[in-house]
């Protein structure tokens, strides 16, 4: 990891918000949503803000691969090489945004090597912002007080489990959360669990079910930044470029290991 990666977060923060920015106004007024072919939802709201990242990013770093959602949605799957990539989910959390419950997220990740070194996510309808490269992570409020976080040390007992509000396996999670003493169960959208453990609001977030790369690669990012660590239940580190840019499932946690597996 190297200074430069810290160096593209100013960047990447103006170009989150005027994303945001796009992303409210159509939020303000009544939107359509489309179905991809995955059945997932879509909503212009998704296409403008990608419109934005998209040349912002290629300005910033022409040599630069960058991996879109609604980009590989749309049948263009760029080649990979050697050089590091971006991984951009325009609107992670179109289910939230539909529901207008604010919990949906502006995702830009950098990827180096199989790593996230450099991520940026913003909630433009909570009006926070979470940043992260080169071992040091913050958070942004919306009066743009910027102050530093770090996960925090796993409690003996009460350990506080975020998953997800519109994906959540009850069966396999139960299982799994047994262990932990006297776990407190909370719930949240996009990529916002994983910015809950980096910031150390939440200690563990368990994921069953799929995710692509772009869904995560900015928190993780930020989670790396702030002591974090983003492994299979085998507790395999996750690397990115993998085949469809699929993950596997995973959990999400601080620097301590997890004493058991699923």
């Amino acid at each position: 990891m190297t200074n430069s990666h810290a160096d593209l977060l100013p960047a990447l923060e103006d170009l989150a918000r005027r994303a945001g920015a796009a992303i409210m106004d159509i939020y303000a007024e009544d939107f359509a949503v489309r179905h991809k072919a995955d059945s997932s939802p879509v909503t212009e709201a998704d296409l403008r803000a990608e419109a934005i990242i998209l040349p912002g990013l290629a300005a910033l770093t022409p040599d630069f691969v960058i991996v879109a959602e609604e980009q590989v949605a749309a049948g263009r799957v760029p080649v990979l090489n050697d050089r590091p990539f971006w991984l951009v989910d325009p609107l992670d959390g179109t289910k939230e945004f539909v529901r207008r419950n604010g919990e949906f997220t502006v995702n830009i990740g950098l990827i180096d090597n199989g790593v996230p070194v450099a991520g940026v996510v913003l909630a433009p309808a909570l009006g926070v912002l979470w940043s992260g490269a080169a071992g040091h992570a913050f958070r942004v409020e919306a009066d743009g007080h910027r102050h530093q976080i770090a996960c925090r040390p796993r409690p003996a007992r009460g350990a506080r489990i975020v998953t997800s509000r519109s994906h959540n396996q009850p069966e396999m999670l139960t299982r799994w959360m047994a262990p932990f003493e006297d776990a407190v169960l909370d719930f949240a959208g996009s990529s916002l669990k994983l910015c809950r453990v980096a910031e150390g609001s939440a200690d563990l977030y368990p994921r069953f079910g799929p995710t692509c790369e772009w869904d995560i690669a900015a928190a993780h990012a930020v989670l790396r930044a702030a002591g974090g660590v983003i492994e299979t239940f085998d507790g395999v580190p996750l690397a990115y470029a993998k085949l469809g840019f699929l993950n596997p499932d995973f959990v999400a946690r601080g620097s301590e290991p997890i004493p058991h597996r699923v």
